[in-house]
């Protein structure tokens, strides 16, 4: 029990062995917790961590903040976070980590998704402004930049005046959950090559794709 509570409220030693802290990354999926949200839009960051995660055969945990995962490729440390905060609260959870773990900005990766490309769309930016995504808009807050590097998943924008809300809350059709698990599996080559070779050659590999 005792072991349970020191990882539930971030306690005791770092998740990380590695002591470089540019060998360090923070892998951020934003979404909302609960069943009700698991399958929508706006849940999608969650959803590529949880594909991520689990092709690495590594497994989430309860943390402070958030569910947590430890990975590691070819030398890099990466601790995965879902936060518990709900999207509009991101921030916290965010800063939280970066701090325990001592991981650089330049070393984190928010994946969210986004109206404003097609379904599937992948596009990986090193700044930008939130463009009306509560989770995006808390964590440049908390952060007190725009300069973090951010990997948005399209989720189109087939919805009439007023019915935003409803549409990112809502449940992907039948032709998107057809092709979810392609995208998917091209969102986790992505987020390897982040790790591995870089933001920039990342965007050029990947943007648009």
């Amino acid at each position: 029990m005792f072991k349970y509570l020191r990882s539930l409220f971030g306690l005791g030693k770092s998740y990380f062995e590695e002591k470089d802290p540019m060998k360090k990354f923070l892998i951020v999926g934003l979404g909302n917790i609960g069943e009700e949200y698991a399958e929508t839009r706006h849940n999608i960051g969650f959803k590529v961590l949880d594909a991520f995660v689990s092709a690495e055969k590594s497994i989430f945990e309860p943390a402070r903040l958030g569910d947590v995962a430890k990975v590691k490729i070819k030398g890099k440390s990466l601790l995965c976070l879902k936060p518990s905060t709900y999207m509009n609260l991101s921030g916290k959870a965010v800063k939280y980590w970066m701090d325990k773990e001592k991981v650089p900005l330049e070393n984190v990766l928010i994946i969210t998704d986004d109206i404003n490309l097609s379904f599937g769309t992948l596009r990986s930016k090193t700044k930008g402004s939130d463009g009306g995504h509560n989770g995006l808009k808390d964590i440049q807050n908390i952060l007190q930049t725009i300069k973090y590097n951010r990997f948005r998943f399209g989720v189109g924008a087939d919805f009439g005046k007023g019915r935003q809300v409803d549409y990112v809350l809502g449940k992907w059709n039948e032709i998107e959950k057809e092709q979810l698990t392609e995208r998917l599996h091209k969102s986790c080559e992505l987020i390897r090559s982040f790790v591995l070779s870089g933001v920039s050659i990342t965007m050029n590999q990947f943007n648009g794709t």
